[in-house]
């Protein structure tokens, strides 16, 4: 069995606004959705730009059908509480709760590349400060990172395939493409997918710091410029995306409005290093060209990519690398763009958000600009979309995120045009 999947509905919440509206909008204004950070005093780890969610007000969702009240929302971290707002808004946009649907024929795949480490750090200082007997009971089930999955089918009734796909910064992808193949296969007819992440705590900057990962840089407009030569590490965000995935007959035969097809998903692993990718590229551009194959294209008919492009240094020249391996001489004339030069480094929910943006470029024609870059890199030589935005078709687009451990991922989105 091989049946078609598309997106019926999107959820989002990020550092540029909470709901797809307001993210999409801000990203075709091209705005950055970065602040200083004042959670704690930057000058231990001289980190000093974050990527964090400023206008999520929880209180606004107690009460609201499939999210949270007052005392629901004390018992549950800030990832969940992500997620559950994104799912919300992409059943909203879907136009349906799917009860037509056997619920065991209707899942969840939501996943978290860290889970609830701030929670982890305040019981943690309660244990030492206060014994054992002082922490929460609801430490466990408030961190572990499979319970927004766990906490949406709760609130939706969905009692289908349900897990957390927990593979770094390529876990959002993963989880789409997971979902795809459920539905594809016939194991599912619907699907809430995507992926969390809420880690904006001085342990977690320490830690990415230490490791060279992130930037220091001091100004908002030059923080985060993937593919830009002076580069100097990514800025750690926030959020949640999450998309209704659907069987299109389904869809079609509900009147559903359909943002793009889901038409493949590679997933390959370098097998080299705990955090560099391959320089060859050679294995994620393998997950690219398997994407495109189960999607029946070809190369020239990808219009855009949607790069992992995290402004470090080695992520960008390797994933240049990978994409002209995967395109060949058409790796030149394919428009390429981050997203994460306008909102960071999501982790466990970049590729979500990124796989939005790749359904908003298709239904609208438009590809954002990669903001901030100014400095050109000999070895990052393809087109990055860096002069400003573009307004073509989209037929087809692929994402890509590549994750700690060198798991790699990618989408192939199309068009429907029947």
């Amino acid at each position: 069995m091989s049946r078609r999947v598309v997106i019926t509905g999107m959820g989002a919440v990020t550092p540029l606004g909470t709901g797809v509206e307001k993210f999409w909008t801000g990203v075709k204004e091209n705005r950055i959705g970065f602040s200083f950070i004042d959670r704690f005093d930057t000058q231990r780890t001289g980190v000093k730009i974050a990527g964090t969610v400023r206008d999520f007000d929880e209180t606004a969702y107690f009460g609201v059908k499939g999210c949270f009240d007052k005392k629901e929302a004390r018992r549950m971290d800030r990832f969940t509480k992500f997620a559950l707002v994104a799912a919300h808004e992409a059943l909203e946009d879907a136009g349906t709760d799917f009860s037509d649907l056997d619920p065991y024929r209707a899942g969840v795949i939501v996943g978290s590349g860290i889970g609830g480490i701030d929670l982890t750090l305040v019981e943690y200082n309660k244990y030492l400060e206060k014994g054992p007997d002082r922490m929460s009971a609801f430490y466990i089930p408030m961190m572990i990172s499979n319970m927004a999955a766990g906490t949406i089918s709760m609130k939706t009734g969905f009692r289908g395939a349900n897990f957390d796909v927990t593979t770094a910064c390529a876990t959002a992808t993963h989880s789409i493409g997971e979902a795809f193949r459920k539905i594809k296969d016939g194991y599912l007819d619907a699907a809430i997918a995507g992926g969390t992440e809420s880690t904006n705590v001085e342990f977690t900057y320490a830690g990415f710091a230490n490791m060279k990962a992130l930037t220091k840089s001091d100004d908002l407009e030059r923080a985060s410029i993937p593919f830009d030569k002076e580069r100097n590490g990514f800025v750690l965000g926030e959020g949640s995306g999450i998309v209704i995935l659907e069987e299109y007959e389904h869809a079609k035969a509900r009147g559903a409005k359909i943002y793009a097809e889901v038409a493949g998903y590679g997933a390959t692993c370098d097998g080299y290093h705990m955090t560099s990718p391959m320089p060859s590229g050679e294995a994620a551009g393998m997950g690219m060209t398997l994407a495109m194959q189960e999607a029946g294209l070809t190369p020239a008919d990808v219009d855009y990519i949607n790069a992992h492009g995290t402004s470090t240094g080695l992520n960008d020249k390797y994933e240049t690398a990978a994409i002209k391996v995967a395109f060949g001489d058409q790796a030149h004339k394919v428009k390429i763009n981050s997203t994460k030069s306008m909102i960071g480094h999501l982790l466990g929910a970049a590729g979500a958000v990124e796989a939005i943006i790749c359904a908003k470029s298709i239904e609208e024609g438009f590809i954002h600009r990669t903001v901030g870059y100014k400095v050109p890199d000999e070895e990052c030589d393809l087109d990055y979309c860096t002069e400003s935005n573009i307004q073509q078709e989209v037929r087809a687009a692929l994402s890509n995120s590549l994750g700690f451990g060198g798991h790699n991922a990618t989408l192939c989105f199309k068009k429907v045009t029947d």
